[in-house]
């Protein structure tokens, strides 16, 4: 069996990155893609499919593939975007700590500690009931607390990388801390950062789905997964399958992200594999 052989993904993987794919493509070509606009009401709460309505309609008579497609567009949009800056103020902050070390590592590790001392939950909830549940206080406020996490990662990475000899050689010939981060530490840890990406994507993902649930998250009348599955809860006592299909959305592309950073991480781990094989 030829190398190229071997190295081919297993279909499983190959279907979660169809999945993948076709949730992030539906989330950018929701509004030419989508068979009606967000807001549209049909005057039939929870109606069957039909040729109009090819997944029926929810509990206020709306076009429930349309609310499908525009949630998956402001869910994992605004998940990407946390991510973002979950990572930006995370691994600045770590790499930083760990290249500076002294009584700079202490205090950004202790006040990161503390906040970790606190669950995202309860810490979530504080901040939303004071500053409100927008969307900008939604994204700023996951996105700080899901920074601690991706600190831990970023400077024990960062304290890895900082020790050796390419990156002692940039600082003997003077390069400032900005230039040996970006050029000379930054690349040598990309692997594990972009596989704690994935992972943190899907904590995040579920953690503002979870809100939504909650009527925390995306208000109405925006569509979002979380509060598509509690607006159409009480549809199961009737035999009716509409909070499935947000709840299937959920798992489908969690259970697909996870499946492609696992082979990510696979990949990296071979003995002499560098290309990464999705």
């Amino acid at each position: 069996m030829s190398p190229t052989l071997r190295a081919r993904p297993p279909v499983i993987v190959m279907c979660a990155a169809v999945i993948v794919v076709l949730i992030v493509g539906a989330a950018l070509l929701a509004p030419w893609i989508a068979p009606h606009r967000e807001s549209d009401f049909f005057g039939v709460v929870w109606g069957p499919p039909s040729a109009a309505n090819l997944l029926g309609t929810d509990n206020l008579g709306r076009d429930m593939l349309t609310r499908l497609i525009y949630g998956a567009r402001n869910t994992v949009g605004i998940a990407t975007l946390t991510t973002a800056i979950a990572f930006l103020i995370g691994v600045t902050s770590g790499f930083v700590a760990a290249s500076v070390g002294g009584w700079v590592d202490t205090a950004v590790s202790r006040c990161v500690e503390i906040l970790l001392c606190v669950p995202v939950l309860i810490s979530s909830l504080m901040v939303i009931s004071v500053l409100g549940n927008s969307i900008p206080v939604l994204i700023g406020t996951i996105g700080i607390l899901e920074s601690t996490r991706v600190y831990i990662i970023a400077r024990a990475v960062a304290r890895t990388v900082t020790v050796r000899e390419f990156v002692s050689v940039a600082r003997l010939r003077g390069e400032g801390l900005a230039w040996v981060i970006c050029r000379e530490m930054l690349p040598n840890a990309l692997h594990p950062l972009i596989a704690e990406a994935g992972l943190r994507f899907s904590f995040i993902f579920l953690f503002i789905a979870s809100l939504s649930f909650l009527g925390l998250g995306i208000q109405p009348p925006a569509a979002d997964w979380g509060s598509m599955v509690r607006e159409n809860a009480q549809a199961i006592n009737f035999g009716l399958y509409a909070p499935l299909y947000p709840a299937s959305a959920i798992a489908l592309l969690t259970i697909g992200i996870n499946l492609l950073v696992d082979r990510f991480a696979t990949s990296q781990a071979r003995p002499g594999g560098h290309a990464i094989e999705i």
